[in-house]
């Protein structure tokens, strides 16, 4: 099986893949200063929970945003795993796509990882938008090539900062309306409609603008945990997976080992 990590900001998804099939996926906190020793008690209770074994591992590869987790997350493969990881932006490792930006060093390895998933599945031209801390819109070329993108705020970082600094605002969660009224009678409807068709308006608004600047053919894939949430509000998505970090590191990982 091949082990795959994907570190965001907020979270770490480690999962186990059988050829193209995720078999298991586990979340973790993203935590700068965590042990290798602390890693592997926790994966290895929940491996044991799924009578996996860390022998059914053959290979390992690591996608972070966060740089100081990489080093113990390498020995953690090599001192338990026995396989030493592959690394997305590590100058040995092919990506199999044109990065043309100014600075490709600088591009978040998630933010190639999943152009590169969606190239795979659909083909270019398209934009990627991933809803994670932050909300990033990725744009694909017709030929494969990574071109950039654009960075925002993620939406529950949004709701954070409203409720830190207005001291009569709740801390609420993201939710979809029942309808499409977008006039609050209460200060937590109008929180909600304000967070949610403010998204909605980014979305639409910035999905238009890069299709007016590369292609009107351009497909619109989201991913996220709230990826669905929004999809089915906008005709500005047109396909939602929620595996495409994953499905990336795979094809890296075949990639660099044929």
């Amino acid at each position: 099986m091949l082990l795959t990590i994907d570190v965001g900001n907020t979270n770490t998804v480690f999962a186990l893949l059988e050829g193209e099939k995720t078999v298991e996926f586990w979340r973790l906190s993203t935590v700068d200063q965590r042990t290798v020793e602390e890693y592997m008690v926790w994966i290895s209770h929940l491996m044991a929970l799924h009578d996996r074994s860390p022998k059914d591992v053959h290979g390992a590869i690591i996608a972070s945003v966060v740089p100081q987790v990489v080093r113990p997350l390498k020995q953690l493969c090599e001192k338990y795993f026995n396989t030493s990881p592959l690394v997305v932006g590590d100058p040995g490792v092919d990506i199999g796509v044109e990065v043309d930006v100014t600075n490709p060093g600088e591009v978040g390895a998630d933010r190639l990882v999943n152009a590169v998933a969606a190239n795979d599945m659909y083909g270019g031209p398209l934009v990627v938008v991933d809803f994670g801390t932050a909300t990033t819109f990725d744009v694909v070329g017709e030929t494969g090539a990574y071109l950039g993108g654009l960075i925002c705020p993620g939406i529950n970082l949004s709701l954070s900062a409203l409720h830190q600094a207005a001291a009569k605002l709740p801390r609420i969660a993201v939710t979809a309306p029942e309808d499409d009224r977008c006039t609050g009678k209460t200060t937590l409807e109008a929180m909600q409609y304000g967070i949610f068709w403010g998204y909605i308006g980014m979305i639409e608004g910035i999905v238009q603008r890069l299709k007016k600047e590369h292609s009107e053919d351009m497909k619109v894939l989201a991913t996220g945990g709230l990826a669905p949430v929004f999809a089915d509000w906008t005709d500005a998505i047109d396909e939602v997976s929620s595996d495409l970090t994953l499905e990336g590191l795979r094809i890296i990982f075949d990639n660099n080992n044929k």
